[in-house]
């Protein structure tokens, strides 16, 4: 987002500060030129001078800083008063004459159409009329102004389509930096969303999953008589739940992956989280599987979350995991032979409902990989879910 203001049109500051020189500079050869020349009024057109120069210099110091909180009337005071001190001292001093050039814009830039204009042209015939009578008529006496006049008119036409320019630039430019402030909002709304919805997946498919293996085990420890065994896989799960929970908040991979292949971290969540009365969990994984961290992640957490719906609805006799690559593909199955379900149920919520966060917290982890899940099952047949999804280091 830029954070300094636009610049202003050069073309329109160079002409406001040329024009302030050109008066300043014209107004000290009027001055010169009555003090060179031994006019007997050199004194009273120097004073004139300087009243014209602290009126100019006023009018331009006041229209740039707060001319907006004045009532418009002032600028007609300026240049009515401007105007009658330069045309006293043209009838002083004949090379006075040369100031009302920059006189024609300072009147099209205060006073509105059709009067700047008007302005103009009325102070041309006054710059003809007095060096006329002042200093004798003459073609350039009379052309010169009038010309002036003419040039004046066109730029000021210029001037003002420069300036209303740079005016809807700068608009444009407010706007612009609003619908990049709202678009920064909305991208990092954006991606709090995401952030949110990974680590509500990440927690299910951990932290969620081992508490209620923990709880089973706890209870089945309650129904037996030598409990030793299922307490010490109630401590064990515990202590991974709390080094996966600790691994979450650093936004680090799972533990599970820090020293194991992606096969051995299935084979042992199996023997250890996934262990149930009654339940065996095959995992059909190879060792040599070489699989980017990122796509190995993702897999354990899909697999997870599958796991925690099998030990949690199923009531399955056997489960397995199954995971193969075949032409830029990797392809996951988690299956069992349980009380399944009605993948129509599925897809129409109704298991949302019931607490399958996890199916749709693996749709979208899926989706984010940019894969496809499908399920398959009936009442009383068993689950088979099977994620497909491309494989990165295949593809590059």
């Amino acid at each position: 987002m830029p954070d300094a203001h636009p610049p202003v049109n050069r073309i329109v500051v160079g002409m406001r500060i040329g024009l302030q020189f050109v008066f300043l500079a014209l107004l000290v050869f009027a001055v010169a030129m009555s003090v060179v020349s031994g006019a007997a009024d050199a004194a009273l057109v120097i004073c004139l001078s300087a009243a014209v120069a602290i009126t100019y210099l006023a009018a331009m110091l006041v229209h740039g800083a707060v001319a907006v909180r004045l009532h418009p009337s002032w600028r007609w005071i300026w240049v009515l008063l401007l105007t009658a001190e330069w045309a006293v001292l043209v009838w002083l001093s004949p090379h006075a004459a040369y100031l009302v050039f920059p006189i024609f814009f300072l009147q099209l830039e205060l006073l509105r159409p059709p009067f700047g204009a008007l302005a103009v042209w009325l102070s041309a015939a006054w710059a003809v009329i007095a060096l006329g009578l002042v200093s004798g008529w003459s073609i350039g006496g009379v052309i010169g102004p009038l010309i002036g006049a003419a040039v004046a008119t066109l730029l000021g036409k210029a001037y003002n389509a420069l300036r209303e320019e740079a005016a809807e630039h700068e608009r444009l430019y407010t706007e612009l930096s609003g619908t990049q402030q709202r678009l920064a909002a909305a991208e990092r709304d954006a991606g709090a969303a995401e952030e949110r919805a990974r680590v509500a997946r990440d927690l299910h498919d951990t932290v969620a999953q081992n508490l209620s293996s923990i709880v089973m085990l706890l209870t089945a420890a309650e129904r037996e008589a030598d409990t030793g065994d299922t307490v010490r896989l109630a401590r064990q799960t515990a202590s991974e739940t709390l080094a996966e929970t600790r691994a979450l908040i650093g936004a680090l991979a799972p533990p599970l992956l820090d020293e194991h292949t992606l096969g051995g971290a299935l084979r042992r969540l199996a023997a250890n989280a996934w262990r149930a009365p009654g339940l065996q969990v095959d995992v059909r994984v190879a060792e040599s599987l070489d699989l980017s961290m990122t796509l190995q992640t993702a897999l354990l957490r899909i697999a997870q979350g599958g796991m925690a719906n099998v030990l949690q609805h199923a009531r399955a006799s056997r489960a397995w995991i199954e995971i193969t690559r075949d032409e830029g593909t990797v392809r996951m199955v988690i299956g069992d032979d349980g009380a399944g379900m009605d993948p129509a149920a599925v897809e129409n919520g109704s298991e949302a409902r019931r607490g399958g966060f996890g199916i749709r917290a693996t749709r979208e982890r899926v989706e984010q990989l940019g894969g496809r899940m499908h399920i398959a099952g009936a009442p009383g047949k068993g689950t088979l879910l099977t994620v497909e999804v491309p494989d990165e280091r295949r593809a590059a």
